[in-house]
């Protein structure tokens, strides 16, 4: 009997090891969902868009859409995608944003939409610098006038980037608190701040980024839990607004494009340039 208890232990930690290398190992493909594409021309998605392309600091091309502003000195939003699909699926947003009069980026991280590369904390890093290089150099925005949107996982690309280069405003819809915290409410039964590589620590970036930031969220979020993002707010320096949209998942079209959505960016744009 203790034999075969001592084997039977041997196995459970044997395929606790492999379960915990497996996870190691591919850890990034449960947090990066891209969708490959294809992505159509700009101007079959945004009236008014062309198709442009980003340099990254470390030598990658990445395909955007950008829309003028109505005006030369009209603000600008750069918008940071969340960690499914390409930059298609927020086409819409980019739509009523343009409509507002606004210019817009839209642009696909490494490994999406058919970019070259792979995802990663450091490489998005990357790519958010050369969306604003591209925004404040071709397109033509004020830096004064130039506010991030950053949706979930494009939440915590857009605080690493305000932290290192603050917009006029910053606008995070549905963030987390870190990477860990909301991987652990998915995944309890795991070691995940342990195995994490990224950590997206955004509650802590957020507390030394002076400039008025807007959080908004879903109240029934099924992803990123509602405490999570009102912890975001809790820890701003400068927190302008909280927008909770009652009963809104977080893939629903209200937190994609909704009227909630374009209005927390238009407000914020339109502080900007003193």
């Amino acid at each position: 009997m203790l034999r075969r208890a001592v084997l039977g232990a041997a196995v459970v930690v044997l395929l606790c090891t492999v379960l915990v290398s497996l996870l190691w190992a591919f850890q990034r493909h449960l947090v990066y969902l891209p969708d490959a594409g294809p992505v159509g021309p700009a101007a079959e998605a945004v009236p008014g868009a062309r198709d442009v392309v980003l340099e990254t600091e470390d030598g990658l091309r990445l395909s955007g859409w950008f829309v003028p502003g109505r005006t030369p000195d009209a603000p600008g939003v750069l918008v940071a995608n969340g960690n499914g699909g390409h930059r298609g699926m927020r086409a819409p947003l980019a739509r009523a944003l343009a409509d507002e009069g606004l210019a817009v980026l839209l642009f696909d991280y490494r490994g999406y939409g058919g970019n070259p590369g792979s995802p990663g904390e450091a490489g998005l890093a990357r790519d958010a610098r050369a969306a604003r290089e591209f925004l404040l150099g071709d397109g033509g925005v004020p830096a004064d006038r130039l506010v991030y949107f950053g949706e979930s996982l494009g939440a915590a690309v857009a605080t690493g980037l305000a932290v290192e280069h603050p917009p006029a405003g910053l606008v995070l819809r549905s963030p987390f608190v870190d990477l860990a915290a909301v991987g652990s409410e998915h995944y309890p039964f795991l070691p995940v701040r342990a195995l994490l590589r990224d950590r997206y620590p955004v509650a802590e970036q957020v507390r030394r980024i002076e400039v008025p930031t807007t959080v908004m969220y879903g109240g029934a979020d099924s992803i990123v839990p509602p405490a999570q993002s009102r912890a975001v707010a809790d820890a701003a320096a400068r927190l302008h607004r909280v927008v909770e949209v009652p009963g809104a998942d977080h893939n629903d079209l209200v937190l994609l494009s909704g009227e909630e959505v374009v209005s927390a960016v238009v407000e914020l744009a339109a502080l900007s340039g003193g």
